[in-house]
């Protein structure tokens, strides 16, 4: 089997690598990422079977004589990073709209299996005590440049499966955290601040809510939905892991021995979400899938000793995070 794996040198993407890498011995992997800040060649270092091809989703020359040779197409390819959409949403548009259409025209010329990933964000935000979750079906409402052009990327999907049926199916994951995960983003941010002895932030009060998935599990339910998933489809991936900011801020903390109290707040990001839930029953139901890493203190007991063993790949990162974020006093 020929995989073509679009951002995957990204940090979902990586892991979704590593999985089927060990998982399926028989399997080539063509890995297509335009290798920006967010994507990092030492992620996929190493291993065999697997050929790193640098460029853009955007780009039909690109893409066509991959999506050709591919037998499979997984398109985790996006910019993702909500506070860089607020402040330059120009990227967002070329990768996560353009670049789809780009490989939903490659795969219908060549009668190729895709498979997109996307975001629980797409649907907007939840009340706090709100009891209901996100199901498959609701309504999108981004509210965000990022979530909007995922949403964006999810209608032209499902448009070219009605209209010109195309083999593709669709899946919007919660928040991820597991090794690879670039340190802009809030748990590893944390963690390398306080391996460098430095205090956490936190926006607003941290009573913002994500539903927290181990990335092996967001990979191995992408799996279950691609073997056992129906064609034209949406699958919600999620785990029963809402948590807080601020109990994920104090956990970090215990795990390292800190004061839970030892942290700084700072002012909210724009249109901040409050509260993201997903119901899995559709997935579940389907295909069978379960989630391996239900214990959250021990996945961030694992997380973390990643970061610590593994601060040649973060390290050359950190200075310019640092300075980006001084910049807005966050």
């Amino acid at each position: 089997m020929r995989i073509l794996v679009t951002g995957g040198a990204g940090f979902i993407g990586a892991n979704f690598v590593h999985t089927t890498h060990e998982t399926m011995p028989d399997a080539d992997i063509v890995v297509l990422d335009k290798l920006t800040y967010a994507g990092n060649p030492k992620s996929i270092e190493g291993l065999d079977r697997v050929q790193l091809v640098a460029g853009d989703i955007a780009d039909a020359d690109a893409v066509d004589p991959l999506v050709a040779d591919a037998d499979l197409v997984i398109n985790f390819a996006a910019e993702s990073h909500n506070d860089n959409s607020l402040a330059d949403p120009s990227p967002f548009v070329r990768t996560n709209v353009e670049g789809t259409f780009t490989l939903l025209e490659a795969v219908r010329r060549h009668g190729t299996r895709f498979h997109h990933i996307s975001t629980d964000e797409v649907y907007g935000d939840l009340a706090l005590d709100e009891p209901r979750r996100f199901q498959p079906g609701d309504p999108y409402k981004p509210s965000s440049p990022y979530s909007s052009t995922k949403a964006a990327s999810d209608m032209l999907v499902r448009a070219w499966v009605r209209s010109y049926g195309i083999e593709a199916t669709i899946s919007n994951c919660s928040n991820n955290y597991g090794p690879y995960q670039h340190i802009e983003k809030f748990i590893p941010r944390t963690i390398t601040n306080l391996i460098d002895g430095v205090r956490p932030r936190l926006y607003g009060t941290g009573e913002n809510v994500r539903d927290w998935i181990h990335v092996r599990d967001h990979n191995t339910a992408v799996w279950a939905i691609i073997d056992k998933g129906r064609i034209g489809e949406t699958y919600l991936i999620g785990a029963d892991g809402e948590k807080n900011n601020l109990d994920v801020t104090k956990a970090i903390l215990e795990a390292f021995g800190r004061d839970p109290e030892d942290f700084d707040l700072v002012a909210d990001r724009p249109g901040h979400d409050r509260r993201y839930a997903i119901d899995n029953t559709k997935l579940v139901e389907e295909t069978g899938w379960q989630p391996e890493f239900t214990d959250f203190a021990a996945g961030l007991a694992d997380t973390i000793a990643w970061y610590r063993d593994n601060e040649d790949w973060w390290r050359p990162a950190k200075e310019a995070v640092e300075a980006k974020y001084a910049q807005t006093g966050q």
